[in-house]
């Protein structure tokens, strides 16, 4: 272990200090951190004999899962295959993906989208009982399922209405999970943060369903929930992540100066759109032969490069020559918010920049959802499920955490039954910390944001990560060793504590493999990193009584 991983050691095991005996306590069978589709679709999973807890840390449609654009994979014209869409995986994962995971997830998708219809989804139909399929960057055949270009809030408001029929089912919107509760190398539940008062929550099962941590970057499709907080607490809890240098960038969203990211979905592409530079250049064929439907990490570098080469601060995605009816009636959301900034999408050309999107690393799961610490399951973007490997495949990402969020539900209810007795351990506590009033937590955030986007980002180098490196633990020096009260400064911890692990990983893949691209290391290296890269575990400054 080198000099710069011992001196995150700062991190303490708990947010803050507590003693289990007087905090309120409540028991639940099943624990459902997250209410994304993978957590949702977990607890809709779980046996309806068992209680059933989700908690999440804001409202309950605000999820990445519900900003989702493009769609759902899958297999359901008969001229597609299986065993394609597996390829397709396979050839985007750069050589990291689980093989047996793709073939079974693959063909779990089609049994997903019939339940989702069963609910009442409405996706877009071509006619009477026959799925009108989009199709997205790397994908070999037309097998995206959409509504629109709001697939995700489809979709959410599906699982959300059945969730909330459930009366096996509570949901704890504006609940802010602190810290997984351990005991005797086992996952016994969570400390959580709601009305003003931490309490601990027991649990027979836990399901990590919290979702990526977009957050890290400035330039970001994700919402502000995005902050890594599963990946974070699951670390100190000592579970094992992986992979966490393999960020994926988005290539195309909405760039208007001073105004939020919106993400121009991949299908827009797939519907024939073209990028251009500031010349009106078309630039991609010279560098793919798919061209604009290249693999998401070739278009978002290829657009990178040209920004460079322009020096201009983005790219245009033309549209113009296509059926103008049709664009408005497939992309009412995209058409909408372009409006609103006075760009017509069926004749101006849109200004366009990658963003952070999608996180590929995370907690790591075996084939049926079990992360290294017994009692605890993980499902949707906080996990490293072996599906994406290198670089996740478009419209993957909903499909995974149908299925895993589905498989986790059904694994939980299984061990949650078999114990047939089991007793909380109430004498649980961690001592506390100081706290620096005076820590300017949005100050921080906005550096560490600016720091990864130009130095962990799309493009990276020794120099600039080990530069990177620096900064993030001269940070967490002083803010993980403290204790605070506010969700802002939480988030800071985590964040700082997923940036640490980002680049360190990232620093000790030294070549270039899907999402992950060094300039000083260009070429994939099978000889030597066709393997998963581990985050090493906690070293805390004192260990507290349990």
């Amino acid at each position: 272990m080198t000099d710069d991983v011992r001196e995150l050691t700062e991190a303490r095991r708990y947010l803050i200090g507590f003693r289990g005996r007087r905090l309120a306590h409540y028991f639940t069978d099943i624990l459902i951190l997250g209410a994304g589709l993978a957590g949702l679709r977990a607890a809709l999973a779980v046996e309806p004999s068992l209680d059933v807890l989700v908690v999440t840390k804001d409202r309950l449609p605000e999820s990445s899962s519900y900003y989702a654009q493009g769609g759902i994979a899958s297999v359901v014209d008969a001229g597609d295959r299986f065993e394609d869409h597996e390829q397709d995986t396979l050839r985007a994962g750069d050589g990291l993906c689980d093989v047996g995971v793709v073939a079974r997830v693959v063909r779990e998708a089609p049994r997903e989208i019939e339940t989702l219809q069963s609910w009442g989804a409405r996706f877009d139909q071509e006619g009477p009982g026959k799925l009108k399929l989009g199709r997205e960057g790397g994908h070999s055949y037309n097998r995206i399922v959409h509504v629109g270009d709001a697939t995700g809030q489809e979709v959410m408001r599906v699982v959300i209405a059945q969730a909330q029929q459930r009366p096996h089912i509570t949901i704890w919107e504006n609940t802010f999970t602190l810290d997984l509760l351990t005991r005797d190398s086992s996952c016994v539940g969570a400390v959580v943060y709601r009305g003003g008062e931490a309490m601990l929550v027991w649990a027979r099962q836990t399901i990590l369903a919290t979702g990526g941590a977009g957050q890290l970057y400035r330039e970001t499709t994700n919402p502000a929930v995005a902050t890594g907080d599963g990946i974070a607490l699951a670390w100190r809890a000592g579970v094992q992540i992986r992979d966490m240098e393999f960020f994926q960038f988005h290539p195309t969203v909405l760039y208007v100066a001073g105004s939020a990211r919106y993400l121009i979905t991949e299908a827009v592409r797939g519907a024939g759109a073209v990028l251009r530079d500031r010349l009106g250049r078309r630039f991609m064929p010279d560098v793919h032969p798919l061209a604009e439907l290249a693999p998401r990490d070739i278009v978002a570098r290829a657009i990178v490069r040209q920004m460079e080469q322009t020096q201009h601060p983005c790219v245009y995605l033309d549209m113009s020559h296509l059926d103008a009816e049709h664009l408005r009636r497939d992309f009412p959301g995209i058409a909408r918010v372009c409006a609103s900034f006075g760009l017509d999408i069926t004749r101006d050309w849109i200004p366009v920049r990658p963003a952070a999107h999608y996180l590929i690393g995370g907690v790591c799961l075996d084939a049926s959802g079990r992360t290294s610490l017994p009692g605890l399951w993980a499902c949707g973007e906080v996990s490293s499920s072996g599906l994406h490997g290198a670089n996740r495949l478009a419209s993957n990402s909903l499909l995974e955490s149908l299925v895993f969020g589905r498989w986790c539900g059904e694994g939980a209810s299984a061990q949650a039954i078999s114990l047939a007795s089991w007793s909380p351990p109430f004498a649980i506590s961690a001592p506390a910390a100081p706290c620096d009033p005076n820590l300017q937590v949005n100050d921080i955030r906005n550096a560490l944001q600016s720091l990864l986007w130009r130095k962990a980002g799309i493009i990276r180098h020794a120099q600039g990560l080990s530069e990177a490196l620096h900064d993030v633990l001269f940070w967490a020096r002083y803010v993980l060793a403290q204790e605070f009260r506010t969700a802002s400064a939480w988030e800071l911890q985590n964040l700082l504590t997923n940036a640490w692990m980002l680049v360190w990983s990232a620093l000790q893949r030294r070549e270039s493999r899907g999402v992950h691209y060094r300039e000083d290391y260009p070429q994939r290296d099978d000889r030597h990193w066709q393997c998963h890269i581990t985050v090493p575990p906690p070293q805390f400054v004192s260990v507290p009584a349990e």
